[in-house]
C-alpha cells in the first residue's frame, strides 16, 4: 500500500495506485448485464428502417400502401407524414444548407439513408413490411473520394454550389526551397467502423403522461438533451436511462437521427417503441472514423534536426458533416506530436461525400495527427541516413521545456519524452532486434523482421465539468452519484476506489449510481478520455465535502472545535487529536445526524491534459505471400497518475488491438457506385484475439498540475501509438525492396502487390 499523500490532518495507507479488480464484471458474466435489449417493455412496438440501396439519386416516389396493409403493420411513414424538421448542421460554421432530414426528403445521399420507418407488432412483422416499401430513386452520379469532391462537378447540396463543409487556410505558407533536406508523401487513414459488440438499440415509452427513453449512450444528459432539442419538448418531459453498454469508441457520442425517431414515434403512437439495428445497419448506417486523406512535407539537416513540418488534410466527412468535418481542427493541434519543431502549418478540408458520415472514432483526429508525423519522422530518418530512434531522441523537448508551446500552439502540460523513448528501448531490447533484423536482411530470409517506433503525445479531458454527489446513508453506507456514463471502463470500480481512499471505509461500503436524469441532476459526454481525471476529481472533491460536513457534526457531537478533528482512515473514523478514544464512526455519525449529509461537486479542470508514450511493434512479414505477424507490442505509456493499474492495463490493451487492426486489417470500402462492399463481418475484418501477441506494457507517472488527482486520459492512448508503430514495422521490414512507404490496411495483397512493383 502507497501512502495517502496531501490531506493534512488525515492518517492511512492509499488504495490508489493498487490494482482492484472489477466489481462490474460479476452481473456481466453471470448474463444480468442491464442492457436496452433486455428491457421489459409491455407490448412494445417495433420499428425497422427502409434504407437506401441507392448511393445518390433523387427520390421519384416512395410506396408504402402495401406495407402498410400487412397483418401487424401499426404505421408507416416517410419524411412527408413523420412531422418532424430537417436535423441542424452540428456546428454553426458548417454551412446551413448541409443539414440532415431524418428521413431522406427529395434526394438521397448514401447506401444505408433511412428513407421510410415501419412500426409493427413484431420485429419479424416489422422487417417483412419493410421489404414491401418500393421507393423510385433517379440515381445521380456517386460522389466518391476527398478529391472528387474537392473538384465540385457533382454536388450533394446543389443549392451552395461545392461539396466544402469546413476548412482551415495557412496565410503564410513555409518556404521549403532553403532546407537542406525535405521528404514529402502522401499518406492515407483509411475509413474504418467502430464495432461495438452492441450495435445501436434504443426503447422509448410512456409512464405516467411523462416520455421514458433506454438508450445505448455515451452519456444520458447529452442524448436527452439532443432529443428535446429536436423534438421540442422540454428536458422534463423525458427521462433518459443508461446502463450497460456494449462499447461506444465515440460512435455513440451524438445521438444518431434513428434514436430521435425511435422517440417520436412512441410519442406519436402513444406505445412503447423499440429498435434494434442489424449490423449490416450499424456497417453502412452508423458513422465511420478517420477517413483522411494527408500530404505530409518535413524538413530539417543532414544531421536530423527537424526544422520544418506541413501537413494539408482532405478529410471525408460522408453524405452529412458531424463531427467528422471538424477533426483535422484535432489533428491540427495535435500535427508536431511530441517534437519541438519551429515551423508547423496545417490546412485542411473536410468534403461531402456520397458515403455513411464520418463521426469521432477512438481518439477522434489525433490518432490522424500521430500516424502522420510518425510517418514523417521515419521518412525523414530514411533520407539522412539515421536510425529513426535517434532522430525521435534528437527532437524531443526536454522535461524543463513544459509546460510546452508545440508548432501549432497548443500548450502541453507535463512530460518526460525521452524516458518514455529510453524505456520502451530497453523493454525491447531494441539493439539485438537491429541485429537480427540486419542477419535476416544478408541472409535473405523468406520472413524478413520490421521494427517500428512511435513517440506519441495525445489530448485528453478538453476541460470542462463534472457532476459529482457523495452521500452518507443512514446504515452507514456510501453513496456515490456521478454525471459521468461508464462505458465498460470500470467507473464504478475507479469511483468506489477514491470515494472509500478519501472517507477511509471498505471497497464494499460504496455504491455507485449513473445512468439516470431524474436521480442525476447533470451530467457530461463520456468521451476525449476524460473520466478519471474529471469526474474522479469531482468524486474526489464530493468525498472531501461529505468530510468536512461531517467533521462539522462530529464537533457538535464531541464538543469539540472542527480544527482539532482527525480523520483517520485505518478506522474509518473522526476522533480529537490526540485522543483517539473519543471517536465517532461513519455507522455512528449516519445514526447520530437527523439530516443525511451530502457532498455535491461540479469540479472544472481548467483545460485539457496530455498524456504520452512510446510503443515499438516487431513484425515478420513473408516477403512470398505478404502476410504480416505481430510477433510483439512493447507500449510504455504515461497517463500521469494512475489509479488502478488494471483497469488502465485494460484499457491500454483494448487501444492496441484496435491500433493493429487499423494498420493491418480494417477499411470501409465502397466500389464505383458508392455501394458499400465491407457490409457485415465476413467482410469487414475486423481484429480477433488471432491476430495480436501478447502484450509487453508498462506505465511511467508525470503528474499533471490540472486536477488534484493527478491523472490524464488513457483511454485511447494505446490506439494511438500501436496504429503508427505497426505500419512504421512494416514499411521497415520492406525498406531492402525499396519500399519507403505503403498505406494502411497492410494487407497481405497490398504488400504482395507493392513488392511484386518493388526497385529491389
Amino acid at each position: 500500500m502507497s501512502e495517502q499523500l496531501g490531506q493534512p490532518g488525515v492518517t492511512s495507507t492509499s488504495i490508489l495506485g493498487n490494482p482492484v479488480l472489477r466489481r462490474e464484471d460479476d452481473a456481466l458474466v453471470r448474463g444480468q448485464g442491464r442492457y436496452v435489449a433486455n428491457v421489459p417493455l409491455e407490448a412494445a412496438l417495433h420499428a425497422h428502417f427502409v434504407r437506401s440501396t441507392v448511393a445518390h439519386g433523387t427520390i421519384e416516389s416512395i410506396e408504402v400502401d402495401d406495407a402498410r396493409a400487412m397483418p401487424g403493420v401499426v404505421a408507416v411513414y416517410t419524411v412527408a407524414d413523420l412531422g418532424l424538421d430537417d436535423r441542424p448542421v452540428l456546428m454553426g460554421f458548417y454551412p446551413a444548407e448541409m443539414k440532415r432530414p431524418f428521413l431522406a426528403r427529395d434526394r438521397v445521399r448514401f447506401v444505408g439513408e433511412p428513407i421510410a420507418v415501419v412500426v409493427a407488432e413484431s420485429p419479424y412483422l416489422a422487417a417483412d413490411a419493410a421489404e414491401m416499401v418500393w421507393a423510385d430513386i433517379e440515381p445521380l452520379p456517386p460522389v466518391l473520394g476527398q478529391s472528387v469532391a474537392l473538384d465540385g462537378e457533382n454536388l450533394l447540396f446543389p443549392d451552395i454550389g461545392h461539396n466544402v463543409a469546413f476548412r482551415n487556410s495557412v496565410e503564410d505558407p513555409i518556404d521549403f526551397s532553403g532546407y537542406e533536406v525535405v521528404v514529402s508523401e502522401d499518406v492515407v487513414n483509411p475509413r474504418v467502423a467502430a464495432v461495438s459488440i452492441e450495435p445501436r438499440v434504443v426503447a422509448a415509452g410512456i409512464e405516467d403522461g411523462r416520455l421514458t427513453c433506454w438508450a445505448s449512450s455515451q452519456g444520458a444528459h447529452n442524448f436527452r438533451k439532443s432529443v428535446t432539442d429536436l423534438l421540442g419538448i422540454e428536458d422534463e418531459d423525458l427521462r433518459v436511462f443508461v446502463q450497460d453498454i456494449g462499447g461506444g469508441f465515440g460512435a455513440k457520442g451524438i445521438t444518431s437521427e434513428e434514436e430521435v425517431m425511435v422517440v417520436h414515434l412512441a410519442r406519436k403512437l402513444g406505445r412503447a417503441v423499440r429498435w434494434t439495428e442489424t449490423r449490416t445497419e450499424n456497417l453502412t448506417g452508423h458513422v465511420h472514423g478517420r477517413a483522411q486523406e494527408q500530404k505530409v512535407t518535413i524538413a530539417g539537416t543532414r544531421d536530423g534536426d527537424i526544422q520544418a513540418y506541413r501537413l494539408d488534410v482532405l478529410q471525408d466527412c460522408g453524405a452529412y458533416p458531424r463531427f467528422g468535418a471538424f477533426l483535422p481542427e484535432f489533428t491540427r493541434q495535435m500535427a508536431s506530436g511530441v517534437y519541438d519543431i519551429e515551423r508547423v502549418e496545417v490546412e485542411y478540408i473536410s468534403v461531402v461525400t456520397t458515403t455513411t458520415p464520418v463521426c469521432a472514432y477512438r481518439g477522434a483526429g489525433r490518432p490522424e495527427a500521430t500516424a502522420a508525423i510518425e510517418r514523417a519522422v521515419d521518412l525523414f530518418a530514411a533520407e539522412v541516413g539515421m536510425d529513426p530512434a535517434e532522430v525521435r531522441r534528437r527532437n524531443l523537448p526536454g522535461p524543463e521545456a513544459f509546460p510546452f508551446t508545440n508548432g501549432t500552439g497548443t500548450v502541453y502540460d507535463s512530460g518526460e519524452y525521452e524516458m518514455v523513448l529510453d524505456a520502451v528501448l530497453e523493454a525491447s531490447n531494441y539493439a539485438d532486434l537491429r541485429a537480427e533484423q540486419q542477419r535476416r536482411r544478408a541472409a535473405g530470409d523468406i520472413r524478413q523482421l520490421g521494427i517500428g517506433i512511435c513517440t506519441y503525445v495525445e489530448i485528453t479531458g478538453f476541460g470542462g465539468s463534472e457532476y459529482g454527489e457523495v452521500s452518507l446513508q443512514a446504515d452507514g453506507t456510501v453513496l456515490a452519484v456521478t454525471g459521468s456514463t461508464p462505458i465498460g471502463t470500470g467507473h464504478h470500480t475507479t469511483w468506489a476506489m477514491i470515494v472509500a481512499d478519501r472517507l477511509g471505509v471498505p471497497l464494499e461500503a460504496v455504491t455507485v449510481f449513473h445512468g439516470d436524469t431524474d436521480r442525476v441532476p447533470s451530467g457530461q459526454l463520456t468521451g476525449g478520455s476524460r473520466s478519471v481525471q474529471i469526474a474522479g476529481s469531482s468524486m474526489g472533491d464530493a468525498a472531501d465535502k461529505l468530510i468536512a460536513l461531517a467533521r462539522d457534526a462530529v464537533a457538535d457531537m464531541l464538543e469539540a472545535a472542527p480544527d482539532d478533528l482527525v480523520l483517520d482512515r485505518e478506522r474509518g473514523a473522526f476522533h480529537v487529536a490526540g485522543t483517539p478514544s473519543a471517536s465517532r464512526s461513519w455507522a455512528e455519525i449516519a445514526g447520530e445526524t437527523a439530516e443525511p449529509l451530502v457532498g455535491h461537486s461540479d469540479f472544472v479542470q481548467a483545460g485539457a491534459t496530455f498524456p504520452f508514450g512510446a510503443h515499438i511493434a516487431v513484425v515478420e512479414v513473408d516477403t512470398e505471400t505478404g502476410h504480416t505477424t505481430v510477433e510483439r507490442i512493447v507500449a510504455v505509456d504515461d497517463a500521469g497518475i494512475i489509479i488502478n493499474p488494471l483497469l488502465a492495463a485494460g484499457q491500454i490493451h483494448g487501444g492496441l488491438a484496435q491500433g493493429i487492426a487499423q494498420a493491418l486489417l480494417e477499411e470501409i470500402r465502397y466500389d464505383e457506385d458508392g455501394n458499400p462492399q465491407t457490409s457485415n463481418l465476413a467482410d469487414y475484418t475486423a481484429i480477433s484475439m488471432m491476430e495480436v501477441p501478447t502484450y509487453e506494457r508498462s506505465f511511467t507517472e508525470t503528474p499533471t498540475p490540472r486536477n488534484p488527482l493527478g491523472a490524464k486520459g488513457i483511454g485511447e492512448a494505446g490506439s494511438i501509438g500501436s496504429t503508427a508503430a505497426v505500419q512504421s514495422a512494416v514499411v521497415d521490414a520492406l525498406t531492402p525492396f525499396g519500399i519507403r512507404h505503403l498505406d494502411m490496411p497492410l494487407t497481405p495483397e497490398r504488400i504482395w502487390s507493392a513488392l511484386q512493383t518493388s526497385n529491389a
